[in-house]
């Protein structure tokens, strides 16, 4: 695959020497660059992340989505295989699917009603034969030349993945060994959807995927992680970055924790009170797997988050809007073995993330904040040496930004940066 290079942009950009320890504030609010990424990244040689496989179920359920920018369908055809295809009419350009989601034998554009089966190829052209004998397409006309612009698809764990890339590795080997184990870990399961939701949030795509990679800001600003001892940095835990540093998982011991008087009397935000919750089955928790491990956030590059919270388990997709535009997608997720009462507690511990939840909440403020500040900032750098300058696991410390110099150091190399 061509890279980009400086030359594809008007005002040419080179990484700075320090490498991924300087990030350059530009990548947040550049208009060229937010373009290349589209064509390099979301168009390129990764696998985006495109819905649950339980959002469609049956023969014939279709759901819409993005890759980047792009508008995309993911359908169920009758034999039950899952296909996607871009989400625009080959003849006009038109969106063909203006639901999110549903079930139909075929899909049809109101335009023209040209119509598409599942698996988007052309199967009907309204006056294509014309009136009276005049008019209709010429007879040389090949319908299987017209189909959607197809994507294509790989499933793991029940994450249905797409790619515009021809060649690309199945998505196993696309995570690596480690990331493979720890998705199997959360999701190989049967899993039903327990709810959704999104929210716009107004910062560039890379913020969020720099914040889902941040291992340490939890204990600094999601004071109800630390007061309640959720998630402190104090806790046994690690990074694991996957053998290209694409991909991370932070992770989190909650039952082997014992505080640390040091660490108290550091007055680290909320550590400092010992508050009550009015509710304290928000809490509530049973011990689900044998591995200790209590809060975890794994990441897919370039746009997938999959969360572990007590027994939350959410799976986050986030979606450029512009550049300085993301929408947010939550989907939380049981068990189809749950029981009533850990199903309660899943669906009440979902109130701890999401749009208003009593940690994530802050997420979208401080990277708005994060947006505003670097706006017109030229040629001004970002710092992430905390951890030291290395792309590499942490085992026994979160206190690192590893896992942000392992993104930035696969951006660079896919935009051509390097």
């Amino acid at each position: 695959m061509a890279m980009a290079t400086a030359g594809d942009l008007s005002q040419p950009f080179a990484w700075p020497d320090a490498g991924v320890t300087r990030i350059p504030y530009r990548l947040y609010d550049d208009p060229e660059i937010y373009a290349l990424e589209q064509r390099r990244i979301f168009r390129g040689p990764v696998w985006n992340y495109l819905c649950l496989d339980i959002e469609i179920p049956e023969p014939g359920d279709f759901k819409t989505t993005t890759v980047g920018e792009v508008p995309v369908i993911v359908a169920r055809d009758l034999d039950g295989q899952v296909h996607a295809m871009v989400n625009r009419c080959s003849h006009k350009g038109a969106l063909v699917c203006l639901r999110e989601r549903g079930n139909a034998r075929q899909l049809t554009c109101v335009y023209h009603s040209w119509t598409f089966d599942l698996q988007g190829r052309l199967k009907g052209i309204a006056f294509r034969n014309g009136t009276n004998g005049q008019g209709g397409m010429p007879a040389g006309f090949d319908p299987d030349q017209h189909r959607l612009e197809p994507l294509r698809v790989d499933t793991f764990c029940g994450l249905i993945f797409g790619t515009f890339a021809e060649e690309m590795p199945a998505i196993e080997a696309y995570l690596g060994q480690a990331m493979a184990q720890f998705v199997r870990r959360n999701l190989d399961r049967p899993l039903k959807l327990l709810g959704s939701h999104s929210q716009v949030i107004h910062n560039n795509w890379k913020l969020y995927a720099e914040n889902v990679r941040d291992s340490y800001h939890a204990t600094l600003l999601h004071t109800f992680y630390t007061t309640f001892k959720i998630n402190r940095l104090d806790m046994d835990g690690g990074i694991v970055l996957a053998d290209d540093g694409w991909h991370h998982i932070s992770y989190a011991k909650r039952a082997t924790f014992e505080e640390d008087p040091e660490y108290r009397q550091s007055k680290v935000h909320a550590v400092q009170y010992d508050s009550k919750l009015a509710g304290p089955r928000l809490l509530d928790a049973w011990e689900e797997f044998d591995d200790g491990i209590t809060h975890s956030i794994q990441t897919v590059f370039p746009n997938l988050a999959i969360q572990f919270t007590l027994n939350s388990l959410a799976v986050r997709f986030f979606a450029p809007r512009g550049v300085e535009q993301t929408e947010l997608f939550w989907f939380y997720l049981g068990c189809r073995d749950d029981d009533d009462e850990q199903t309660r507690m899943r669906v009440m511990q979902g109130n701890l993330t999401g749009a208003a939840g009593l940690v994530s909440l802050e997420d979208g403020c401080i990277n708005e904040f994060v947006q505003r500040g670097v706006r017109g900032s030229g040629d001004q750098l970002g710092l992430a040496e905390m951890g030291g300058r290395e792309v590499a696991s942490s085992e026994g410390s979160r206190a690192t930004e590893a896992a942000i110099r392992g993104f930035w150091d696969g951006y660079r190399r896919i935009m051509g940066f390097a």
